[in-house]
């Protein structure tokens, strides 16, 4: 970083002149700006994933052993009690149900179980929809309602379901529910039942709720979240992690053909990120989000390494990339394929496209880089390169060794401070960097303040505003550099606010739909994303970058020129820098759109459910003799928008 160029530019207020050549750019990716995601901070679980009911189905494993938390007994005469010791489960994937006895004198009043939900369920004037599966003979009416989070007042709103219970069989009961009003984010769903005889017992399972969902899809999306990615216009889906598709331990990987079907087949697992995951958002709901959006999936397959180290030997190594060619073939193959077939038979005939696959996840941690230079990143790619020529394999690390084959892409992930992230401006300049190879940085973010280069160290609880110019110099430079970068993601994607493992995240939210809180950082992308180059033209400028930096293009679609900027001083300096920016054929009397992000200071935050700290301001620019003329302030970033008249 060129400090003295920096200081000297700031002082002086000197105009920097951008004048944008028309010809001899770069092909601008596609791919430009996506999403990375994985379950972590409860962004599958009681995030994005639309399910209402914490524990639905009683689900554990070897690592994670079933509980009835959070549920809690209905009613005072109820007993419930997690019982695996049914006359059968309601399926092998779910042994766990849980009992509910009335005692000897529960004759008139409602017995049953309660949920919280992921720290609350909002309950709005909608419709629910809800099921759940009972076993034990009964002929009465279930009750399905909202109550308060205390289980004290008056029930907010409910629905009778007609028994169709039988003895030694378990019976899927289906109902909707639709309160007349609005009563709050901190509610309790209830299931209860009268009992018809003292000691009465029933046993339940696979309890869920939907609010209305993202495209009205069945096991959908929660839409206020999905309404904002939505908005960042992204271009590609990079999937399933992350350290959530490893898993710690042996057993513990993320595996796509248990996360497939109806969702009593689905067993889950237990979660990189310290909960367990109920694979209700699974392999087909991913794809379901990439068509829903027009993102080009990114498919990560596990490549033999657990984040505890466990690495997969060699001769062992064969199983689970035969695993793998059986996911792609799942998604890709024609119903003539084995596993095509299959998924044709879950009602998906229709094949997908599989462009992109990366080859496992970080693997130059964990233990895991001798290995993956050894053996295990060249048998799986041999394997995936002679089944699908075409298509373009990921190597999870920019660390991997030499040699390997041209046509790899490499996966970068950074988590730095801001002054790092402005270094990185020049990142891609350095043909050393990438070693010729092109690159997708599939995690980005400043997790951390200046002065702290420990990476799991003293986390930003949230994105600053000076995070975010910083991301935005970084993002400018990956711009730069179309020939070498497929496109970048911010990571994590999400953050529900009452339990996280990571920060910062772009979006942060609770049960209440309506405090849904973009982060500076979601702006600065939001800005960027929603203006695509078709081609990043060369510029020739008066001065050079620091502290202000930009990228140029043109978007032959909307016939109209892009100019995109940040404005980050490393040494603090308060000073405006000048700008004139001349666009080809924008003559004196033009007019472009000047977009203006600023905060009223480089540490603000945006909290749930507070005032945006972002301010942004759209001005329209008229041309003088020296272009486009205007100033742009300290922590800035800017959009400038120039629309060819016919």
């Amino acid at each position: 970083m060129r400090v003295s160029h920096l200081v000297g530019l700031a002082a002086s207020a000197v105009a920097v002149t951008i004048k944008v050549s028309p010809d001899n750019g770069k092909k601008a990716s596609p791919l430009a700006y996506g999403l990375m995601f994985e379950d972590i901070n409860h962004s599958g679980d009681g995030g994005i994933y639309a399910e209402l009911i914490s524990n639905r189905a009683f689900q554990g494993d070897q690592f994670t052993p079933a509980t009835l938390s959070p549920w809690e007994k209905q009613g005072s005469v109820a007993g419930i009690q997690l019982t695996k010791d049914t006359p059968k489960p309601v399926s092998p994937s779910l042994p766990y149900s849980v009992s509910v006895r009335a005692t000897v004198d529960g004759l008139d009043e409602e017995v049953g179980i309660s949920n919280p939900g992921y720290w609350g369920i909002d309950v709005l004037p909608q419709t629910y929809t809800g099921s759940f599966w009972v076993m034990g003979d009964y002929k009465g009416n279930f009750t399905a309602a909202f109550r308060d989070a205390a289980n004290v007042n008056p029930v907010y709103a409910s629905t009778k379901i007609q028994s169709r219970s039988v003895d030694g069989e378990w019976t899927k009961h289906e109902f909707t529910i639709t309160p007349d009003a609005a009563y709050g984010h901190k509610c309790r769903f209830a299931l209860t039942f009268v009992p018809e005889k003292p000691g009465q017992t029933l046993y339940f399972n696979l309890i869920s709720l939907f609010p209305p969902t993202y495209k009205d899809r069945k096991n959908g999306m929660r839409k206020d979240l999905m309404k904002a990615i939505e908005d960042l216009n992204p271009s590609f889906l990079r999937f399933p992690g992350g350290n959530n598709l490893q898993g710690h331990w042996e057993g513990s990987r993320w595996r796509w053909n248990e996360t497939l079907g109806d969702l009593e087949n689905r067993p889950g697992r237990t979660g990189a990120w310290t909960y367990f995951n109920t694979d209700g958002l699974g392999l087909i709901e991913y794809m379901l989000w990439c068509d829903d959006m027009k993102l080009e999936p990114i498919l990560i397959v596990w490549a033999g390494l657990y984040l505890k180290g466990i690495v997969t030997p060699e001769e062992k190594l064969g199983l689970f990339i035969q695993d793998a060619l059986n996911q792609i073939e799942f998604l890709t193959g024609d119903a003539s394929t084995e596993y095509g077939a299959k998924r044709a038979a879950l009602g998906y005939p229709n094949p997908w496209k599989i462009n992109f696959v990366g080859i496992g996840n970080e693997d130059h941690f964990s233990a895991g880089m001798d290995s993956y230079n050894k053996y295990r990143f060249r048998m799986f790619y041999d394997a995936l390169r002679k089944a699908y020529p075409d298509m373009t394999l990921l190597a999870s690390t920019v660390e991997i060794a030499d040699p390997i084959p041209e046509d790899v892409v490499l996966d970068y992930h950074d988590y730095g401070n801001p002054n790092g992230a402005v270094r990185n401006f020049t990142l891609w300049d350095d043909e050393g960097t990438s070693r010729n190879h092109k690159v997708l940085v599939g995690e980005y973010g400043v997790a951390r303040a200046n002065g702290n280069e420990v990476l799991w160290k003293d986390h930003l609880a949230r994105p600053w505003w000076i995070a975010s110019v910083a991301e935005a110099v970084f993002w400018i430079g990956n711009e730069r550099h179309p020939d070498k970068i497929y496109g970048s993601a911010f990571a994590p994607l999400l953050q529900h606010v009452d339990q996280y493992q990571w920060s910062p995240n772009l979006i942060s939210f609770n049960a209440n739909t309506s405090a849904t809180t973009l982060s500076t950082s979601y702006h600065v992308i939001k800005l960027f994303s929603n203006a695509r180059f078709t081609e990043v033209l060369p510029v020739d400028n008066s001065a050079e970058y620091n502290p202000a930096f930009w990228v140029a293009g043109k978007n032959a679609h909307a016939n109209k020129f892009l100019w995109k900027a940040a404005v980050y001083n490393v040494t603090g300096d308060a000073g405006e820098v000048d700008f004139d920016v001349v666009f080809p054929g924008a003559v004196e009397g033009s007019s472009a759109q000047l977009t203006v992000l600023t905060s009223s200071d480089p540490l603000n935050e945006n909290l749930l459910g507070e005032a945006d700290v972002v301010v942004t301001e759209t001005r329209n620019v008229t041309a003088g003799q020296n272009g486009f003329t205007f100033k742009l302030p300290q922590w800035s970033v800017a959009l400038l928008d120039w629309s060819v008249v016919a």
